[in-house]
């Protein structure tokens, strides 16, 4: 499975092409289906979200999952697989924003691209630097530190083995 890190800002040229970061396609590389990555709005925002055929193979099998909510499989199904859009990395490292996909995040002269694990989103610049600002007050209002997800997830881990 591709892992996405970091932050890059590239253009989008009249014909909807954009350069996917050469760390995204060096990790999309080792996927299953290499040079491949799959598109969808967001749920959540006014961005793309991207993926590798193996992330998508994970989310996929989840939906079988009997614990899962028949209303959550309908929007997964619905808004994820039924309007992803999978793109060809071409041999120059580029890809064709589809028009739709880019009017629905306001993407026009460029794209940022922000690393997200396994997925990744696409955003309009200005509107990613809002909403990570946004997310900025909220680590300082909530007092959030990585020291405090840690030791947070060990103790999550640690009461699993005691309950197994």
């Amino acid at each position: 499975m591709a892992v996405f890190l970091s932050t890059y800002v590239n253009k989008v040229d009249r014909k909807g092409r954009c350069s996917v970061p050469a760390q995204f396609r060096a990790s999309l590389a080792k996927s299953s289906a290499p040079g491949m990555i799959y598109l969808w709005p967001s749920l959540n925002h006014r961005a793309l979200e991207g993926a590798d055929q193996d992330y998508l193979d994970v989310l996929s099998d989840s939906l079988e999952s009997p614990d899962l909510d028949p209303d959550e499989r309908e929007m997964i199904e619905t808004f994820i697989f039924g309007k992803l859009i999978p793109l060809q990395v071409d041999n120059e490292g580029r890809i064709v924003l589809p028009k739709d996909l880019a009017e629905f995040a306001g993407i026009t002269e460029e794209a940022a691209f922000i690393g997200r694990r396994k997925t990744f989103q696409m955003w309009e610049p200005t509107a990613l630097k809002a909403h990570e600002d946004a997310l900025r007050d909220q680590v300082v209002r909530k007092d959030i530190s990585l020291s405090q997800i840690v030791a947070k997830a060990q103790r999550g881990s640690a009461a699993r083995k005691e309950g197994a």
